[in-house]
């Protein structure tokens, strides 16, 4: 396999053990990145780390602040971190079952392939995805990855797993503050009838290969022009607004351009998817620490 594993360690369910390791399941290789280059030299722009009141300071001399005022900062040195640092157990042990639906999609986070390792492992390891399958729910459980303790929720996928990381629930905001400003509107039934029509003409399998990003391919399409000398800018009109006063003829419009429209083929298969120092240290000023 020539991807690295993002973890190795263990999985475990009671007494059942295998070593196993994680493989980041997406990728965002494809991405336009951009550097800042210098257009006088077309050097590229290296960042200097600057004190307003020194100059420029070298990263090693710095430490990490953490503001708790306007202004002021509890500062951590390597060795404050340390103090809380985490230790790997290398494990991972499914605490619990649970069904898909009790979990929020909201809470669904990074995805990772668990794959066993070769030799004995791959028995007690398929013993375990069986075991999985059977039940037929979601396995809770936990894990310390990149210096920070997730939770997981596992799901059986072909031969192997994947291993969702959950957010943690003061991470997710509470949609209720963002709904409850939406005004309570009866919708007219005709319209709704009209739309479930709509939606019944436009029924099709999920395919994700059809998904793109046009910003990103019209950046690649004005980068290849540009590098060839030539000319290529690719413009994306927003749509309109639609207008409220005529929001049953759009739906009728629309229903007639559904009907005659040619429907989106489904999709043949389903696409599948990695010093010692205090622990509190007195404030310092933004200007004399970074």
């Amino acid at each position: 396999m020539a991807a690295r594993p993002t973890w190795q360690g263990h999985l475990k369910l009671s007494l059942v053990t295998c070593p196993v390791a994680l493989y980041t399941a997406t990728s965002s290789a494809s991405h336009v990145s951009f550097h800042l280059i210098n257009p006088e030299t077309n050097n590229r722009i290296r960042m200097v780390p600057t004190d307003p009141d020194t100059g420029p300071i070298e990263r090693s001399e710095l430490v990490k602040g953490f503001e708790v005022d306007k202004d002021e900062y509890v500062l951590m040195d390597d060795e404050d971190f340390e103090k809380v640092k985490l230790e790997s157990t290398r494990t991972i042990s499914i605490d619990e079952f649970v069904d898909e639906d009790d979990i929020d999609r909201l809470y669904w986070d990074d995805p990772f392939y668990v794959v066993p390792e070769k030799g004995v492992g791959a028995e007690a390891f398929a013993v375990i995805r069986e075991a999985m399958k059977a039940a037929g729910k979601i396995a809770i459980g936990q894990l310390v990855l990149r210096g920070r303790e997730r939770q997981l929720a596992l799901e059986v996928r072909g031969k192997g797993l994947v291993a969702y990381t959950l957010r943690p629930h003061n991470e997710v905001r509470n949609a209720d503050d963002y709904f409850d400003d939406i005004p309570s509107v009866k919708a007219d039934a005709g319209m709704v009838e009209i739309a479930e029509r709509i939606i019944a003409q436009k029924e099709a399998e999920f395919d994700p290969t059809e998904f793109r990003d046009r910003y990103d391919e019209a950046l690649r399409e004005l980068i290849k022009a540009k590098q060839k000398g030539g000319k290529g800018l690719v413009e994306a009109p927003e749509p309109d607004d639609t207008n409220v006063i005529d929001l049953m003829e759009a739906l009728r419009n629309s229903l007639k351009g559904s009907a005659s429209g040619e429907r989106r083929k489904p999709a043949a298969k389903k696409a599948e998817p990695a010093k010692k120092t205090a622990a509190k240290k007195p404030a310092a000023k933004k200007g004399k620490a970074a």
